[in-house]
């Protein structure tokens, strides 16, 4: 071997270790499963979070409405309420005001 083939070989496998290792540094900052998307998947599951108790506080307040409207146990409040609301009913002494 000569002088120059080993410097072209030490350049070649030098450039190949370059761009394997600026690959590599992309795909790690930038790639599928990279530092940005993985800050995205962050962001992402602390607003699923918020819209997860949000939708919780919901299913609890329509099930404490549907437990007060059963058989079981009936709130004549919220069942006048809820006639007015739906048939649209008034007692005889009621002024409505539009």
């Amino acid at each position: 071997m000569t002088a120059r083939n080993t410097v072209w070989g030490s350049l070649a496998v030098l450039s190949v270790a370059f761009f394997l290792g600026a690959y590599f540094t992309f795909a790690a900052v930038q790639g599928d499963h990279g530092l940005f998307r993985r800050a995205e998947i962050k962001a992402q599951s602390a607003e699923l979070r918020i819209q997860l108790a949000r939708l919780e506080t919901e299913v609890a307040r329509m099930e404490i409405l549907t437990r007060r409207l059963s058989d079981g146990f009936l709130d004549l409040d919220l069942l006048d309420e809820q006639a007015r609301d739906v048939l649209g009913l008034l007692r005889a002494d009621e002024i409505v005001i539009r």
